[in-house]
């Protein structure tokens, strides 16, 4: 099969939508597809040999962060020129309700469309830009997936239809088989943290506080984190900013290595996350989740039963939740040994197969729609 995958934002800045699309590019491309991927950036830095770049990016607010995509009559001109080249079987496009590639991508379709929704918002500065194009994406999207009940619900609720309910993928494998980093996770205990540190709705002012709370009584204990993002932005508070170790941010290969350098791995988000695709992420690590009590990440965690769960924005119960496991090596062993059984049905080869059922479906029923309008 043929499968174009536009993707709305930059590989340049790492983030859940990218990586999805990553790894299901190249899952597909090992199950015998051709795959192309569209994607907003410049040539220069394109490592990904499956990934065409459309051009320069601009800077855009949505989901309480920042997203850097293509917009405009040059980006048109390109992705019309793509989709010509490609002649896609299916065209598979990712959030194409903001103003980006997707949108564009399925204005200038001329086949099946399948379009992919990450995130459960209903309204957003992007959103309220594209209200009078919203209505004529929606129609031409012949399949729709969503990767979380919530996001789902925004579907049915919001948009006027349903999807096919279909989570995040994790390449399991490669997390399962990482090496941890020299000298981790140590003696005294150690903390994670992934994701762009200096954005609010990441909570890790939380998990600051929380640490200093711990450390104070455990001298040896340690915070790793990984992520894009200016240390001193968040340190200034912090009593024990010494053995808060930043990475800065890290290769695919290096986050895996990283979640298995780490007793415990924290995810202390106060918001807008439809899923958790760090919590899979960890899960494949073997690496025991302590989790803010968002409705994604409960789901993602089995109702708390692949990992722990605190209240959203509570670093005292965090704090206290985080001795309780440091201190029980029996009950962090029986989180992963969960977390491994329930990841396994997000394992990528797993999800990619879904993923070509609707392919199937839209290239199905787009026929069809072509040979009823035919006199």
């Amino acid at each position: 099969m043929r499968i174009g995958i536009v993707c709305p934002y930059s590989f340049d800045v790492p983030g859940g939508v990218q990586n999805h699309v990553r790894d299901l590019a190249e899952t597909l491309i090992a199950l015998g597809h051709h795959v192309s991927v569209l994607a907003p950036g410049d040539e220069e830095g394109m490592t990904l040999p499956y990934v065409v770049p459309a051009g320069r990016t601009v800077p855009v607010p949505y989901n309480g962060s920042v997203a850097r995509v293509s917009f405009g009559l040059i980006s048109a001109t390109r992705v019309r020129r793509w989709l010509a080249a490609g002649r896609f079987d299916v065209l598979h496009v990712h959030e194409p309700l903001i103003p980006s590639l997707s949108m564009l991508a399925v204005l200038s379709a001329r086949g099946p469309v399948v379009a992919t929704f990450h995130t459960a918002m209903t309204r957003s500065r992007a959103l309220a830009a594209a209200q009078g194009v919203l209505q004529l994406v929606l129609e031409k999207i012949t399949g729709r997936i969503a990767v979380s009940e919530l996001a789902r619900k925004v579907q049915v609720e919001h948009l006027g239809g349903s999807a096919w309910e279909i989570p995040n993928g994790v390449q399991a494998s490669k997390y399962r088989g990482a090496v941890p980093l020299p000298g981790w996770p140590g003696p005294g205990g150690a903390l994670g943290f992934i994701g762009r540190f200096t954005e609010p709705r990441k909570g890790f002012k939380y998990l600051l506080s929380a640490f200093d709370s711990l450390a104070s009584s455990r001298p040896e204990l340690r915070l790793l984190v990984a992520g894009p993002g200016d240390p001193a932005e968040v340190l200034d508070d912090c009593a024990f900013a010494d053995r808060v170790i930043f990475l800065g941010k890290v290769s695919e290969e290096d986050k895996a290595r990283m979640l298995r350098s780490v007793d415990l791995y924290v995810a202390p988000n106060t918001g807008g996350e439809s899923f958790g695709m760090i919590l899979t992420e960890a899960m494949a690590a073997g690496t025991p989740v302590l989790a803010s009590e968002l409705d994604a990440f409960r789901r993602v965690l089995d109702g708390g039963t692949a990992g722990a769960l605190f209240p959203v924005g509570d670093s005292a119960a965090l704090a206290r939740m985080a001795a309780e496991l440091l201190d029980d090596p029996a009950r962090r062993a029986a989180l992963a040994a969960r977390g491994s059984e329930v990841v396994a049905a997000y394992d990528w080869p797993v999800v990619a197969e879904r993923v070509l059922e609707v392919y199937s479906t839209a290239i199905e029923v787009a026929g069809a729609t072509v040979q009823e309008s035919v006199p």
